[in-house]
């Protein structure tokens, strides 16, 4: 999808995904002392939010003009604020070393943009910091529920932490995560790596 169709899926004044933080977010930074955040396809801004509620000092980026309207309108509704960035992570550069913990959260590229960006990403950690990667596990389009069914844009916890091989890899696997439908409750199959700059 390109940046009018997420645009588009943005449009109306309803969240598209709900305003509660990721689950894997809160539970893998939950042992680390807030400081500088970057938020990688931040979208709506829920995750971004959340962590400034947290005391970190969070950026957001993401390439949907209509998400990022969202974001801020969140942001004041909590309290809290965020810099937005509206930028496409395909060719967008942060400053390096500058952020103690950068999260991307299903973010779905096929796999050479995907290592780039995830490159860029890790370029911003500042030494000691950590690296969140959460997305749809390959293995989802087969025993999961939901997400892309394209798997040229899906990715394993090895793929991701091939991608981060210049970092310490502390956390790789699949994971089940629940997920509420009118049927009743369902697993998602999510792919989680965390990782932290030597």
């Amino acid at each position: 999808m390109d940046r009018q169709d997420w645009d588009e899926r943005y449009a109306g004044e309803e969240l598209v995904w709900r305003a509660d933080p990721n689950r894997f977010l809160v539970s893998e930074v939950a042992d680390l002392a807030p400081g500088r955040a970057l938020d990688v396809a931040c979208g709506e801004g829920r995750n971004a939010v959340w962590l400034a509620t947290q005391r970190w000092t969070v950026t957001g980026v993401d390439f949907s003009a209509v998400a990022l309207d969202k974001a801020r309108r969140l942001a004041a509704d909590r309290g809290v604020t965020v810099e937005w960035v509206n930028a496409d992570l395909r060719d967008w550069n942060p400053a390096p070393e500058s952020y103690d913990l950068v999260v991307v959260l299903y973010l779905h590229l096929p796999a050479e943009q995907r290592r780039a960006v995830h490159a860029r990403a890790a370029s911003a950690l500042a030494p000691g910091a950590t690296m969140l990667v959460v997305g749809h596990d390959l293995a989802n389009l087969a025993g999961g529920h939901g997400g892309p069914q394209d798997p040229a844009v899906l990715f394993t916890p090895a793929d991701v932490a091939a991608d981060l091989a210049d970092l310490d890899v502390v956390r790789a696997e699949s994971v089940r995560r629940p997920v509420t439908t009118d049927a009743g409750e369902v697993v998602a199959i999510d792919a989680l790596v965390r990782a932290v700059r030597r």
